[in-house]
């Protein structure tokens, strides 16, 4: 079992920036990828940007492209998502995801493993 704790969520204002930390622990492997989605009070939970296992290849949503980035430090079995011009429509609580590929991918049936989240809360 692989087990995953986001931290570095909060409340910031519009246009603010943040970044979130995703730990992984138990039995890591790090070629595994690694990704994060979003869920919104009321909505589905998204795709919202996800990274191969050696950090070399990425993919976003394209509600974040250009303001959201993806990274991953595979000696600390940790993965961050950089979120910059923050919005209010960025409020979710935000789940880092694992899966048992090398490869990135974009749903959420294809992630293996879940954290518990850690909310972002954006004010305008």
């Amino acid at each position: 079992q692989v087990q995953l704790v986001e931290s570095g969520g909060g409340l910031v204002q519009a246009g603010g920036s943040l970044r979130l930390s995703c730990a992984a622990s138990g039995r890591t492997n790090s070629g595994y990828a690694m990704g994060w989605f979003r869920q919104a009070p009321g909505k589905e939970r998204v795709f919202v940007a996800s990274i191969n296992g050696n950090g070399g290849s990425t993919n976003y949503a394209d509600s974040v492209k250009g303001r959201f980035t993806i990274s991953r430090d595979n000696a600390r079995n940790t993965v961050y998502l950089q979120m910059n011009s923050l919005k209010p429509e960025d409020t979710a609580v935000y789940y880092c995801a694992a899966r048992r590929s090398y490869y990135t991918a974009s749903s959420r049936d294809q992630y293996n493993y879940w954290g518990q989240g850690t909310q972002v809360t954006v004010s305008s």
